[in-house]
């Protein structure tokens, strides 16, 4: 929400959940992201050479922190990406308090079930640490 007092060009570290990814292909290879934080919307412009970079954050996080200048022209405004941070694990930790049960004396305990060692060792994705936010988070939309 604060964007929209910052001067054009003056440097800004944005944070939010990531709510799409596009690359059109009439942009040069240019990709547009859009994040959202508790009050509003940040617009990212991502260069190719920022994406090379940063290509593991920017197409796998679900919460980043996008730092660089601020570009503001006729009432739009982008912040310009300069470096990126994944912090999708911290994910888990505000999922887990949502997705644990309160429990009372009254209520069973149920044993945790045992993880089956049969999987297909390439499905690695459930052994990422911020397993439990995939439960709580929506899949993203994004360019293929």
């Amino acid at each position: 929400e604060q964007l929209k007092d910052i001067r054009s060009g003056e440097r800004v570290r944005v944070a939010g959940l990531v709510l799409v990814r596009q690359r059109p292909g009439t942009a040069a290879g240019v990709i547009f992201a859009t994040l959202e934080d508790e009050t509003w919307i940040s617009n990212i412009v991502i260069w190719p050479k920022i994406f090379e970079q940063y290509r593991p954050q920017i197409l796998g996080g679900r919460l980043i922190a996008v730092e660089g200048p601020v570009q503001s022209e006729s009432g739009v405004i982008h912040v310009i990406a300069q470096k990126i941070t994944d912090f999708s694990p911290l994910l888990a930790k505000l999922s887990h308090a949502a997705l644990s049960p309160v429990l009372t004396p009254a209520d069973e305990v149920k044993r945790p079930v045992e993880a089956d060692t049969r999987k297909h060792p390439r499905n690695v994705r459930h052994k990422l640490a911020y397993e439990p936010a995939a439960k709580v988070m929506p899949k993203g939309r994004n360019f293929h």
